[in-house]
């Protein structure tokens, strides 16, 4: 696709500067640098800023509640690379902030509208749920922000060594953790996952998880396995959740998915029939719907159906789908 990095938390180019991840006196340095910013995350959630929440907020690596706050799932500041002039940029994460006296009702639900102010910041900055204004920030805040999240989300996961059960420590300024009693060398890992756009003739097959939204229907999606292409990742999936067999598959676009840290392979695929047969215990439900449905749905005029939420690759791939923009 054309379009393929135009995705939410699509490539924006930013510099990882991976070769100062390793290098102890260069991180001190940066963190001393007047011009570096970090970047605080509250229980999977970000630091915002703006009158429609559209932007990241920053505090500079010196402050409190970095050096000296609440602790949170990463020992130490997360170093994500350099902005275009050359400013380190760092994450923290603060999960042990109690959060007392603000709104928590939200918190790990389909859609968390609550937003925390911590009174150690400025009024105007709130931790606010990625997926609530994923769509308003720009290319590359969307990137800082899910690279943050998955990075710090795996240090939550992963403080133990898996080889041994030893607690491991952190290195490589986030981007490793070490055992000390086995030796044991520890990375970030990301899931893959093939999501798939599944065409017969001018209509898609859709299907619906529990708890969903009454009314919203998405793309086919499940985990690659082990010593699986994507293409049989897609036509294994669908068969199992759908029941239905299917032909040809062609790659069209990825997406990084910090929820908690999947990349999404958007893939098209050609059904070979449209009968349907749901396995229960994968998906409540899945349904074909033709292009002239889908359109009322993206128009929000449809009587019964909600689309894809806006942001994820499931959206992005029916939006292009629907204008005939997959080449």
């Amino acid at each position: 696709m054309k379009t393929a990095e135009q995705v939410t938390f699509g490539g924006s180019g930013l510099d990882r500067a991976a070769h100062l991840r390793g290098d102890a006196m260069a991180q001190a340095q940066m963190a001393a640098d007047p011009k570096a910013r970090c970047l605080l995350l509250w229980r999977g959630k970000l630091l915002v800023e703006g009158e429609r929440l559209e932007r990241l907020a920053w505090v500079a690596p010196a402050h409190p509640l970095v050096t000296e706050g609440p602790g949170g799932e990463a020992e130490t500041p997360i170093f994500l690379g350099l902005d275009d002039t050359g400013a380190p940029l760092f994450a923290q994460d603060i999960s042990a902030w109690g959060a007392e006296g603000q709104d928590l009702t939200g918190l790990g639900g389909f859609v968390d509208r609550s937003e925390q102010q911590h009174p150690d910041l400025p009024e105007g900055q709130v931790f606010a749920e990625l997926r609530r204004i994923m769509t308003r920030l720009s290319p590359r805040d969307a990137e800082l922000a899910a690279t943050a999240k998955a990075v710090i989300g795996w240090h939550a996961s992963h403080r133990f060594c898996a080889r041994c059960g030893a607690r491991s420590e952190i290195s490589q300024a986030g981007w490793q953790r070490g055992c000390p009693a086995c030796g044991g060398q520890h990375f970030p890992r990301t899931d893959p996952v093939v999501i798939m756009l599944i065409t017969h003739g001018d209509q898609v097959l859709m299907g619906r998880s529990p708890g969903w939204p009454e009314g919203m229907y998405s793309l086919l999606a499940g985990f690659v396995e082990p010593g699986e292409t994507l293409e049989a990742a897609v036509r294994r999936e669908v068969l199992e959740e759908a029941g239905v067999r299917v032909g040809a598959v062609t790659y069209l676009s990825s997406q990084p998915w910090p929820f908690p840290a999947s990349l999404m392979f958007g893939c098209a695929g050609e059904a070979l029939s449209r009968d349907l047969k749901i396995d229960p215990l994968e998906i409540e439900d899945a349904i074909w719907v033709s292009r002239s449905d889908m359109m009322l749905a993206f128009a929000g005029e449809h009587p019964r159906l909600l689309p894809a939420r806006k942001g994820a690759i499931a959206h992005f791939l029916l939006q292009n789908w629907l204008a005939d923009t997959l080449d």
